[in-house]
């Protein structure tokens, strides 16, 4: 059964109350120049100068802003298609890639976000200290951490009208850089290669530029995300590039290398007046660390609503007051945060924070890519960008993860595609539609016009299963499975008799047929058709069913062995053999019963048997034909799990010893060419009769195979012919284990499947 994901304020069917009312500028804007202006800008940034030069240091940041640009861009385009709820960045992925993609980035994101609390906090200590020796900064950052959140809970709005001030410090503190002093005897340095690597210090500063979520996250509490968005992200990622680009200027041309590597604190000794930049460290790291208080208790709570966190913390959803302020999810957060703070290293937390960002950019670019390559109807954002764009963007975070780390990168994900399939498993059940459903119509469409004829090289069965009711026929569905093991198709059939029942009761029964087979982890199509007569019903669907050059090419029934409508199913064979399709019959050896040949056979609701799936034996007739037909099927099944030990052993009765020989050097050349690990016996029949040597040699088989003469020979010369040829098989083949008849479609050559022509 599929878990419902819970109700709540992400359900797209909930009508949500009325946000908070931030606009652009208070709501976007300013939380994600903060950010951007943040720890790194004024403890590393300095350092990232002197370990690549000046050269190194514009292409860091224009590499970084690139991505978080086209990013940008990404996000601008989807969060003009639809409202954004609370959730930020998770929303948007779950409700276009589905919630399995949106759980597996979003609970990396989450600890991102809680992980960047302890980033701005020890950054902020790390200051504190260099003015007050004597404190401890572990402690200093344990208290920070723990007084940010206290401001969180008790008063968020105190919290963002905060920033304008913040924000006002900050711009000071840059005025005071630029109008700065000059360290005597400047060297400058256009590119460095021999201290840390290129791509390491790109590491640490690409959280710099990170800021771009910190409005995303607070999307439920916009007055209109739609408009706030966009315009708030752009701006500041703009306006974060400029000030970037315009820094290393400065650091460069007035400080040596090894001071800016060294002194942490160098923004302040190449200040116009030194308090501003604490001031502005002080500011931006407090301002930075409350904005990702605010923001990672919001996609935990959307984690927890739509059911994505385990059953037994959904409590950690719950919100409190007119805002819906996610009381528990804040202190959630806080203890992630105290456990990174403990760590008490800010270049071993960035690289981290790196990684998870990154992840999050590359799958927010890959569905801003999908929706725009597909172009669905829903599909129409006021903010348009090419699709192109987000593909540079993807593929950018990608490159870029790599060239980091690569282990981190792997690491990265198998954690994401980890709790993709965990949460797969789970099958949540969501009141949203997303964009797969669009993809795999689009790949469908791809691949029908592509298909042509049949291409021996190529084939697989597609097979279509007469079975009625599957709790009645599930020999046939259980045969079809272990043929395709979800490598075919498999279209399960049933004829209803047309009558008092409509379309909608049709549809009923094949939503039952779904989730009978769902339940049993078998994956089909199912399809019902009504019709005056079961054969009749059976004929359409082999006639019209299918999609262009993808139709079924083999039929799957039950073996009948009612007299009073033996000629109606021989007809029915006949048919198929002339709509150029395969057949195969299964007379299951466990029955002592007799079908009526509706929709496959009329059997008890019992499970049949295969015995121990260990000998399965081909009555050979040559390779072409019905011969190569019954090889690839034993080859099949033994491919799947259960049939894997099965001995597959092709058999073949002569007259006498003289044909035996010739026989057996045939047989085993053509073993040879087959490359299967088949094996071949030589059964001389001498005075018995066939029936006599098949019952004795295969009545320890598990399954046997034999092949059908085809109705369209010439000695069928009427259908009653063939119908007492098949009566006369059914005889001739009674108290068998369970066989199959085969009959190969005419005009293909399935030898060319198994040997190189």
């Amino acid at each position: 059964m599929k878990t419902p994901a819970a109700p709540g304020p992400n359900s797209d069917a909930v009508v949500l109350t009325k946000g908070t009312g931030l606009g652009t500028f208070g709501g976007v804007y300013t939380p994600s120049i903060l950010t951007i202006l943040g720890v790194i800008m004024y403890l590393r940034f300095g350092w990232v100068v002197g370990n690549v030069g000046l050269l190194g240091s514009l292409a860091i940041v224009t590499l970084a802003n690139a991505i978080t640009f086209l990013t940008s861009l990404s996000i601008c385009t989807i969060a003009t298609d639809r409202v954004v709820r609370t959730g930020g960045a998770y929303y948007m992925i779950s409700r276009s890639l589905g919630i399995e993609a949106g759980g597996a980035v979003g609970v990396p994101l989450y600890f991102a976000q809680a992980i960047s609390v302890a980033l701005y906090t020890i950054g902020f200590a790390e200051s504190v200290v260099g003015v007050f020796p004597n404190l401890n900064q572990q402690y200093v950052a344990f208290v920070t951490t723990v007084a940010v959140a206290i401001l969180a809970l008790t008063s968020a709005s105190l919290a963002i009208r905060a920033q304008y001030f913040i924000m006002a410090a900050i711009a000071i503190s840059l005025v005071c850089f630029i109008f700065g002093p000059t360290l005597p005897t400047v060297e400058v340095a256009l590119w460095t290669s021999d201290r840390e690597p290129f791509w390491g210090v790109f590491a640490v500063f690409f959280p710099a530029v990170t800021g771009i979520m910190a409005g995303v996250n607070l999307s439920g509490d916009l007055a209109d995300p739609v408009r706030s968005i966009p315009k708030g992200t752009l701006a500041a990622t703009i306006t974060g590039y400029i000030i970037y680009m315009i820094l290393p200027l400065l650091f460069a041309f007035k400080a040596n290398p090894d001071a800016l590597i060294n002194d942490t604190s160098i923004m302040e000794t190449l200040s116009l007046w030194s308090p501003a930049i604490l001031m502005g460290i002080w500011g931006a790291t407090l301002s930075s660390a409350i904005g990702s208080i605010l923001g990672a208790p919001r996609v935990l709570q959307a984690l927890a609503r739509d059911g994505v966190l385990p059953n037994w913390m959904r409590f950690v959803g719950k919100g409190r007051g007119a805002d819906d302020e996610p009381r528990i999810g804040t202190w959630v957060t806080l203890v992630v945060a105290l456990g990174a703070v403990a760590l008490n290293d800010l270049d071993l937390i960035a690289p981290v924070l790196s990684m998870f960002f990154l992840t999050t950019y590359l799958v927010l670019n890959v569905v801003a890519l999908i929706e725009g390559f597909l172009q669905s109807p829903s599909f129409r954002p006021s903010f348009r960008v090419n699709w192109i764009w987000s593909l540079l963007g993807g593929v950018g975070c990608l490159a870029v993860m790599f060239l980091i780390d690569s282990v981190a990168t792997v690491v990265a994900a198998v954690l994401v595609l980890g709790l993709y399939f965990w949460l797969q498993r789970r099958e949540l059940e969501t009141a949203w539609g997303d964009v797969r459903r669009g993809l795999w119509m689009a790949l469908l469409r791809a691949g029908l016009y592509q298909i042509g004829n049949d291409d021996p090289k190529n084939w697989r069965p597609n097979l279509l299963v007469m079975s009625g009711a599957p709790n009645r026929r599930w020999a046939l569905i259980q045969l079809a499975n272990d043929l395709t093991h979800n490598r075919g198709i498999v279209t399960i059939c049933s004829v209803l008799p047309r009558g008092s029942r409509g379309d909608e009761q049709r549809a009923s029964v094949e939503q039952l047929l779904r989730d009978y087979l769902y339940k049993r982890n078998v994956q089909a199509l199912v399809r019902v058709v009504t019709a005056a007569d079961p054969f009749v019903g059976a004929h359409q669907l082999v006639e019209a069913y299918g999609l262009g050059k993808l139709v079924p090419n083999t039929v799957v029934l039950g073996s009948s062995e009612n007299q009073e409508r033996r000629s109606q199913y021989c007809e029915l064979i006949r048919k198929i053999h002339e709509g150029e399709r395969s057949l195969i019959v299964l007379r299951d050896g466990a029955r002592d019963g007799s079908d009526d040949g509706e929709n496959g056979g009329d059997r008890p609701d019992e499970i049949p048997t295969f015995g121990r799936r260990e000998r399965i034996d081909i009555w050979w007739g040559g390779l072409q034909n019905n011969g190569g037909l019954m090889v690839l099927l034993a080859y099949l099944l033994r491919t799947d799990l259960k049939w894997q030990r099965a001995r597959i052993v092709l058999k073949l009765m002569v007259p006498n010893d003289a044909a035996a020989e010739a026989a057996q050097g045939n047989l085993d050349t053509l073993v040879g060419q087959l490359r299967m690990d088949l094996e071949s016996q030589i059964l001389i029949g001498g005075d018995r009769a066939f029936p006599e040597v098949l019952h004795e040699s295969s009545a320890g088989a598990d399954l046997v195979m034999l092949g059908l003469a085809s109705p369209m020979a010439d000695y069928f010369d009427t259908p009653e012919a063939y119908a007492d040829y098949y009566s006369k098989f059914q005889r001739n083949t009674a108290d068998l284990p369970t066989t199959l008849f085969v009959l190969a479609a005419p005009k293909f050559d399935f030898s060319k499947v198994l040997v190189d022509q």
